[in-house]
């Protein structure tokens, strides 16, 4: 009798975890779930008063934002894939050196790092104004390597973060094997450090590129047409006619999928990146 009470307890207590696990991450994505919701909702039932939860879904939505002779989903979609990667490149080249030379020789570790690092914290929409003139007098508005310069400079605090880390781990005696057969301190960056960190470069890439493809301010402020992402190309279904609901949140679901997945794809990696030199320190 004793076991089967704690057998049927135990149960119960699953079953109440489970629902407390649900009911939490409803909660939780309860804004994402409605516009995804609405997406797939025709115009009466968007408009239906109290809101229709169970309704006939249609894809006219997403047929408009796709086929839209206004709105260019489609070049707002490669436009945002090629500044994340390309920002997310970027960040990788100058971070991986920086974090070796910081490590292994102590360049501007006790300075550098820490104000790298706190530029994190910083709101962007400080450097808004001073990057708009500056990128008005060299001919960067309104392009893609503009942007993806600004992706880069946006993503090198974590990055560098996470590349410290992972040298941290890496032993010196791998260092010393390398000089002691000849090796320069970029050899031995390219054929010991570089083929370890695999692992972490994905996450840092997945992470950065995920950073990249949600920015929103730098794309609305520093393009008007040829460059414009995917962020900013959602809101161009709000009109002065009015908001058309339908259409953007297809445009908002179709812009939250490669972030979404990536994400997703990317928590083992960025979770072990995360944590790499906290015992060394």
């Amino acid at each position: 009798m004793i076991v089967s009470r704690h057998s049927r307890l135990d149960s119960v207590t699953h079953c109440l975890r489970w629902v407390v696990f649900v009911a939490v991450a409803l909660l939780v994505n309860f804004p994402i779930l409605s516009t995804v919701l609405t997406s797939f909702k025709t115009n009466a039932d968007i408009n239906a008063y109290p809101p229709k939860w169970i309704f006939s879904p249609t894809l006219e939505h997403y047929r408009a934002v796709l086929a839209s002779p206004n709105v260019n989903y489609s070049h707002y979609i490669m436009n945002s894939i090629v500044i994340a990667t390309l920002g997310t490149i970027f960040a990788i080249v100058l971070t991986l050196p920086a974090a070796y030379a910081m490590v292994r020789q102590g360049v501007g570790r006790t300075w550098l790092l820490p104000i790298i690092t706190n530029l994190r914290a910083l709101p962007l929409i400080i450097f808004a104004i001073p990057f708009y003139f500056m990128y008005k007098q060299v001919g960067l508005l309104d392009t893609r390597i503009g942007l993806a310069l600004i992706s880069c400079i946006i993503n090198i605090p974590i990055a560098l973060v996470m590349f410290v880390g992972f040298v941290q781990d890496v032993p010196r005696e791998l260092d010393d094997a390398a000089k002691i057969d000849g090796a320069s301190m970029w050899k031995t960056l390219w054929h010991v450090v570089l083929p370890l960190s695999r692992p972490v470069m994905l996450a840092v890439f997945l992470l950065s590129f995920i950073y990249s493809w949600n920015e929103f301010l730098f794309g609305l402020i520093l393009t008007t047409k040829s460059a414009v992402p995917v962020t900013v190309g959602a809101t161009f279904f709000v009109t002065s006619r009015g908001i058309e609901w339908g259409p953007t949140a297809a445009a908002m679901t179709i812009g939250i999928l490669p972030p979404l997945i990536l994400g997703l794809f990317a928590y083992p990696y960025i979770g072990k990146s995360m944590l790499a030199g906290a015992v060394k320190g």
